[in-house]
């Protein structure tokens, strides 16, 4: 597959060599590089872009704010984002609006095609979406038996997922809203997106996006308060250490 991307970025020289970099990387398709936000949000209402290498400290927009915005107008179907910045300390923020990978400047080869094997592995994941009985995965959302009803929960509403014996409880953001769905934590966890959502206990997945603070092992999640044992830590360790 081919990854339809863009590089915005203030500085010219920092577009000039990641330009240099994408190129050398057959499964990156470079439409477009801009300077500015403003005209790159113009831009990609004419262009397919899947994927942006951008910087966040740009003097229009930010980048933090750029992804902010582009989320509140394309929803799940914006383009992910990979953060180029100088500095690392925005990656708690870049965290929170579920960017795909945080590169610090200079940023090297090796690190640019890292994060483009992991858009591909994103996108890939996209197109490989399992069927079974009880629960569908569907792009954005997913389909949850609940007593004699289907009802259709969007993956951006979703806090976390708790076991409960023969059933799942999927709380939401929708006014503390708690869904209690006929399905196994197994199963509903096979259909989520593992850039997105990741089990942390037997008896916990939780949205990645969401998380609060972390303390010890212990994740925060509006009032929850859910431990990370120790059959789960090194995957979500590995998750925490690629934002600091």
């Amino acid at each position: 597959m081919t990854i339809n991307c863009m590089i915005l970025d203030d500085d010219p020289i920092v577009i000039s060599y990641l330009k240099e970099y994408i190129l050398q990387i057959p499964l990156l398709n470079l439409l477009a590089t801009q300077q500015s936000p403003i005209e790159a949000l113009a831009l990609l209402e004419t262009l397919d872009i899947q994927l942006i290498f951008m910087d966040i400290g740009m003097p229009e927009l930010n980048g933090i704010d750029m992804a902010r915005l582009l989320h509140a107008n394309k929803g799940d179907a914006a383009p992910r984002i990979v953060f180029i910045t100088g500095f690392d300390r925005f990656a708690v923020e870049s965290y929170q609006v579920n960017a795909l990978d945080y590169l610090v400047k200079p940023v090297t080869f090796e690190g640019l095609l890292a994060a483009a094997h992991k858009a591909r592995r994103y996108f890939e994941s996209l197109s490989h979406q399992p069927v079974s009985s009880g629960t569908y995965r569907l792009n954005d959302f997913i389909l949850l038996k609940v007593e004699h009803d289907i009802v259709r929960v969007y993956l951006k509403d979703i806090l976390y997922i708790e076991s409960y014996k023969d059933y799942v409880m999927v709380y939401t953001t929708m006014d503390g809203k708690v869904i209690k769905a006929l399905t196994t934590l197994k199963s509903i966890g096979e259909k989520l997106p593992p850039n997105s959502f990741m089990r942390v206990h037997r008896s916990f997945i939780v949205s990645l996006d969401k998380i609060e603070t972390i303390h010890h092992h212990t994740i925060h999640i509006n009032k929850a308060m859910i431990p990370v044992t120790e059959q789960y830590r090194a995957e979500f360790k590995d998750f925490i250490a690629q934002w600091l």
